[in-house]
C-alpha cells in the first residue's frame, strides 16, 4: 500500500486525504501514518512555504489561513 501511496504522489497533482484514502481504500488516518512513514524514510519531505513564489500558484488563497494545509513533495 505505500508503494500505491507513492504512485498517487508522484502521479502529480493537488492529493487530500480523504481522496487518496478512498482511492487506496483505507482510512485517512492510516494515510497520515503512511506520509508520516514515508517522510521518515525520505520518498517525501515537507513543502516549506514559498513566500516569494505565490504568484500563479493554485493553494495561494488556502496556504496562508489557519489551519496551513499540510503539503508534502517528492
Amino acid at each position: 500500500m505505500l508503494a500505491q501511496l507513492l504512485f498517487e504522489i508522484r502521479s502529480g497533482g493537488t492529493l487530500e486525504v480523504g481522496s487518496l484514502a478512498s482511492r487506496l481504500n483505507t482510512s485517512p488516518q492510516m494515510i497520515e501514518a503512511m506520509l508520516e512513514h514515508l517522510q521518515r524514510a525520505g520518498y517525501i519531505q515537507p513543502y516549506q512555504a514559498c513566500d516569494s513564489g505565490c504568484d500563479g500558484c493554485g493553494l495561494q488563497s488556502d496556504c496562508h489561513k489557519p489551519p496551513a494545509p499540510r503539503l508534502w513533495q517528492g
